[in-house]
């Protein structure tokens, strides 16, 4: 990289304090608490990873848009599941209709994991799941793919959403009550730390949370609470802290107020380390380490103009990168109308490289460090976040989720925002303020109804070849283990290797354990 500017200045090596009189008493990069960024020299030492996320219809399509996206500098991968594989269920469910590869790609079994990274060195790339309720089950796919071609699972890279408790109160995707749900997330935790040492085992999610409604301050505490419970639960099995905290990592919006954002970012990344060094008593430093990864908003994107999401995406992506994020995902400008169409991904895509080759902006550590407004924002983001914490912790957490307390600060949250909007207290251009005819028609993906037909079709063939009566076996031994306390992984990654599908292996967990049913919150 070449660390001048246009004019030919030289940029300096680090945000130090000489530089403005206004950092002075700011530890830099990479010191904790890790305001400034969690790595000394940030993307001088290596960019964020490019992660655009991406899945539709069947594996193979799929496939396709992997390759597409590699091909034109895309550096991580990120994939979308649709909304069976999200809730457990196969694609011959009679719940399943209407919706298989709808708003992901279709997962049944292991032949379907097999078929989406064909040709693809897992060794050699990094891959996310936005998969939480059956995340175990999709990682042990991810695990079982790898091995079946030839790479060693502890080489294995990526993250797995796995975060449960942010989808009772912003997202819906659950299957099972919380208890259950948290055991199956420490038990990937501790089965993780041993086997696949290079995978984070949860990337705790305040992107949903905004989604749903919620202001930024809301976002900081509510993310935050829940990983705190995940700690709690992890400490309460008997794992060190040390063992399994670096492996955490997050998940955050980018959204319109471009200044807000970058100061969320840092205040957020002082928080965790923070409360991990002084509450949970961490000594490793990558412990203290809050990594995440950031896509901006898809809420903010419009219907009406949709050109005009290139630039509201250009603007919350460089909030991301001047809040120092780790990997980042660029929505595409027709996502408010339908799936990306290839050349909308590539836009999207192509918006991170000019913010990474042209902008000048990666060449330097914070650059709002130290701006009055900045380091006043941030401060007041963590004061506010602390206060809302407080008020979830003397509630706590999981009671909170049952009561619908959180789930009703966020609809308030919502409602005010969408009234602003409302009385046009708040513009959104083409939306309540410089409206236009509209004149141009787009090219939009869909997905073909035989979708389903050919999953369908896909899974019986995989029942009748595969054994059966080892399936049977797999699964009863789940079943009893289900209502023990022994780790469940060992035994899901073995049904997986047996092709059990994904709807036997979370059916047979549902048994046991039963359905959540959310409280009534209006």
């Amino acid at each position: 990289m070449d660390n001048k500017t246009l004019s030919g200045i030289d940029v300096p090596d680090k945000s130090d304090a000489s530089m403005s009189p206004s950092v002075a008493d700011q530890p830099q990069a990479g010191v904790y608490p890790f305001t400034r960024g969690v790595y000394p020299t940030m993307y001088r030492g290596r960019k964020w990873t490019m992660r655009q996320y991406s899945g539709f219809s069947t594996a193979e399509e799929t496939n396709k848009r992997f390759h597409l996206l590699l091909e034109r500098g895309q550096t991580g991968l990120s994939t979308a599941f649709d909304l069976p594989t999200q809730m457990g269920l196969d694609s011959d469910d009679p719940l399943s209709e209407g919706e298989v590869g709808k708003v992901g790609v279709a997962i049944d079994t292991v032949e379907d994991m097999k078929q989406l990274f064909k040709g693809i060195d897992l060794s050699k790339i990094s891959t996310s799941m936005t998969i939480n309720a059956p995340a175990m089950i999709l990682l042990a796919m991810y695990a079982v793919t790898a091995e079946e071609s030839g790479v060693d699972p502890k080489l294995i890279s990526g993250t797995i959403q796995n975060d449960i408790l942010k989808e009772y109160v912003a997202r819906g995707t659950y299957i099972f009550p919380p208890e259950p749900s948290m055991r199956l997330i420490t038990d990937i935790f501790e089965y993780c730390s041993e086997n696949y040492p290079k995978f984070n085992t949860i990337s705790i999610s305040g992107y949903h949370i905004r989604e749903a409604g919620s202001t930024a301050v809301q976002e900081i505490a509510f993310t935050l609470a829940n990983a705190r419970e995940y700690v709690r639960a992890a400490l309460r099995t008997g794992m060190d802290i040390d063992k399994f905290a670096p492996r955490l990592s997050f998940f955050f919006n980018a959204h319109n107020d471009f200044l807000e954002e970058v100061a969320k970012f840092r205040a957020a990344r002082r928080m965790w380390a923070t409360m991990m060094k002084e509450e949970f008593g961490a000594k490793n430093e990558k412990s203290m380490k809050l990594r995440f990864h950031t896509q901006t908003g898809g809420s903010t994107l419009t219907a009406q103009q949709p050109e005009n999401n290139i630039v509201r995406v250009t603007l919350q992506a460089l909030s991301a990168v001047m809040g120092g994020t780790q990997s980042l995902h660029t929505n595409s400008m027709d996502e408010a109308l339908a799936l990306p169409t290839d050349k909308a991904a590539t836009i999207a895509l192509r918006t991170q490289q000019i913010i990474a080759e042209e902008s000048g902006v990666p060449n330097f550590i914070d650059p709002f460090g130290g701006s009055y407004y900045m380091e006043w924002l941030t401060d007041k983001l963590e004061t506010e976040a602390r206060a809302l914490i407080k008020q979830v912790e003397d509630i706590g957490v999981l009671e909170a989720i049952n009561q619908g307390f959180i789930q009703r600060e966020i609809q308030e949250s919502a409602f005010q925002y969408q009234l602003s909007i409302d009385k046009k207290e708040r513009i959104i251009v083409g939306v309540n303020s410089y409206i236009q005819e509209e004149e141009d028609t787009y090219d939009l993906l869909t997905v073909d109804e035989s979708v389903r037909d050919d999953q369908v079709h896909k899974l019986k063939e995989i029942k009748e070849k595969r054994d059966n009566a080892a399936v049977k076996e797999i699964l009863q031994k789940l079943e009893s283990a289900a209502k023990g306390s022994d780790n469940l992984f060992p035994i899901v990654l073995e049904a997986v290797r047996r092709r059990a599908s994904i709807g036997e292996i979370s059916g047979t967990l549902r048994k046991v354990w039963g359905k959540y049913q959310a409280p009534i919150t209006i």
